[in-house]
């Protein structure tokens, strides 16, 4: 036993002394190892502000302006990794018309990005450039300076060579980006969009890039999902970038602006540049309202328009609508009107509306209904109508605001008032001299017809000059009708085909026989006196001959 435990520790005391070349190499492995890794920490940690330098040279050259990079680290776990933060860049400064690159320049910086960060595998070769697939942005900011900022520079001479590492990047994408166009125009405000995710790929200097974005539309609110191509970026004036591309607007609130409501769809296709853009598009809105009355119609447009993306002002050249069962073309502007407060600060009070409408086939219940608290209009029938519409901003209620100026024209009309329904089937059959049949008519079989000028101010229609007409009759009236309590008040003549004595009938028809001859006017049978008071619910109608009366309400 003691001779086999003393060959076993000779055998481990030989191994040991063979092997410790073993423990020699992995220490000086190890040792190497770290010394390495300090290497490469020291040469990253001293390169970084080369790096950074370069960064900052190359953006200053290609956008021909100060740039200024807070912080930049660089790591090599598991290929490249950088990260940099505080990253800003001012539009080009330009003195005498001369651009100057990386001069200091006066105001805000056209791009502000909180962070930047990106991963390039370990595979350089002299003279070619680093593959990144993805660039992640944080905190982007970038503000548009008005055109007049720009002067106009001689063609921007870009550096050539010089640098040790070039970059080709897929995809860029961003969070939390915010975009801001100023515009030159006084007294107006910029434009400026929260946009929550971009991304942007094909990135290459000098080239177009595709995007995908949302965003957030700032009135009325609503998401914005856009894609399309984006530039070349314009160095000597970001804002005429060109830009095209298709959107989808969902679910924005009409109720931002005061006065209407209803929830609105979106989408179509725009082009042109960050400043100007020109937009085809089509809209739904199934419950477009005026909040003040609440009754709603679906409304749908197709439309071509012009945009300022500096202030919002849009030149609708062209909007084919339907609502309800009406059909109409509009034309005009919507601007957004300002005012400065006690500190000479501008603020936004609501959008200025001034369009011509013209309603080829349409409705009158249609209108009639938006501009009532009742569901059922006072009037049916076949509508066309050309007038211009203006809505200044301001806090009273849109229909107080609305102004209507224009001329119309009526046919198939009736009343859905049974009381006012029927009173014009018996001016109808009277003034055809069949006063017998007004027990046995159906009132409903009687339409009428209707044509003149109105004016709609301050929620009040007015009807200087109507014309209005029903079987055996001609009727000419003037007057009002409130759109808030529905208040009529209406005066003129009614020129009948039958005299007086057969309007009236019977034994005291045969006694106005001998005043026939004094009503008969312009080759009417008879012309008397109409009139038509009261309200939409309880209207008062008559027809007055001198001393007598053919009432069809109270007693006059």
């Amino acid at each position: 036993m003691r001779k086999r435990e003393a060959a076993l520790t000779k055998a481990r005391e030989s191994f040991w002394r063979g092997n410790r070349w073993l423990r020699w190499v992995a220490g000086g492995l190890l040792l190497a190892a770290a010394a390495v890794a300090w290497t490469v920490a020291v040469l990253l940690h001293r390169a970084e502000p080369f790096l950074r330098a370069r960064i900052v040279e190359g953006l200053q050259d290609h956008f021909h302006a100060r740039v200024e990079l807070d912080s930049f680290h660089v790591s090599l776990t598991n290929g490249l990794w950088a990260e940099g933060k505080g990253l800003r860049i001012w539009p080009p400064a330009q003195v005498e018309g001369v651009t100057v690159p990386g001069t200091a320049a006066a105001g805000e910086p056209l791009i502000r990005l909180e962070e930047f960060r990106f991963h390039a595998p370990l595979r350089y070769a002299p003279g070619k450039p680093l593959h990144i697939s993805v660039v992640e942005l944080e905190g982007l900011e970038v503000h548009l300076p008005p055109r007049s900022h720009f002067a106009q520079p001689p063609a921007l001479q870009r550096k050539r060579g010089g640098s040790l590492v070039s970059f080709i990047v897929d995809t860029i994408q961003c969070n939390g980006a915010h975009l801001v166009v100023e515009t030159s125009k006084p007294g107006k405000l910029p434009t400026e969009f929260a946009i929550a995710h971009l991304k942007l790929s094909g990135v290459a200097a000098g080239g177009a890039m595709g995007y995908e974005a949302e965003l957030t539309n700032p009135r009325p609110v609503g998401k914005v999902y856009a894609t399309g191509s984006f530039g070349p970026w314009q160095v000597a004036d970001p804002g005429e970038s060109p830009i095209a591309g298709n959107y989808r607007f969902e679910h924005a609130d009409l109720a931002a602006f005061k006065g209407i409501a209803g929830i609105l769809d979106s989408t179509g296709r725009y082009q042109g540049t960050l400043r100007d853009l020109v937009v085809d598009g089509e809209t739904e809105t199934p419950d477009f309202r005026l909040s003040h009355f609440g009754n709603s119609l679906a409304l749908h447009t197709r439309f071509h328009a012009r945009v300022d993306g500096t202030n919002g002002d849009t030149w609708l050249d062209a909007v084919e609508a339907t609502l309800g069962q009406s059909h109409l073309w509009v034309q005009g502007q919507i601007v957004r009107v300002t005012a400065a407060d006690a500190r000479g600060a501008l603020h936004s009070t609501g959008h200025d509306l001034a369009l011509t409408v013209n309603v080829d086939q349409g409705r009158i219940e249609d209108f009639l209904r938006l501009t009532s608290h009742s569901p059922t209009p006072l009037l049916t029938g076949a509508l066309t109508l050309k007038a211009a519409l203006h809505i200044p901003p301001g806090p009273a209620p849109v229909h107080e605001r609305l102004k209507l100026d224009g001329a119309f024209a009526l046919d198939q009309a009736q009343f859905t008032s049974p009381k006012i329904q029927s009173r014009i089937a018996e001016l109808s059959l009277r003034g055809q001299g069949l006063p017998q049949d007004v027990k046995t008519i159906d009132p409903a079989s009687i339409r009428s017809a209707m044509h003149g000028s109105f004016q709609v101010a301050g929620g009040v229609l007015s009807l200087p000059a109507l014309d209005y007409t029903v079987p055996g009759a001609e009727i000419q009236l003037k007057g009002t009708y409130g759109l808030e309590g529905g208040a009529l008040s209406f005066a003129g003549s009614a020129k009948m085909q039958a005299t007086v004595s057969k309007m009236v009938g019977g034994w005291k028809g045969f006694l106005l026989k001998p005043v026939d001859r004094y009503l008969k006017k312009d080759g009417a049978g008879t012309e008397v006196p109409i009139h038509i008071e009261g309200t939409r619910e309880e209207p008062e109608f008559g027809i007055d001959f001198g001393g007598l009366t053919v009432s069809a309400g109270k007693k006059r």
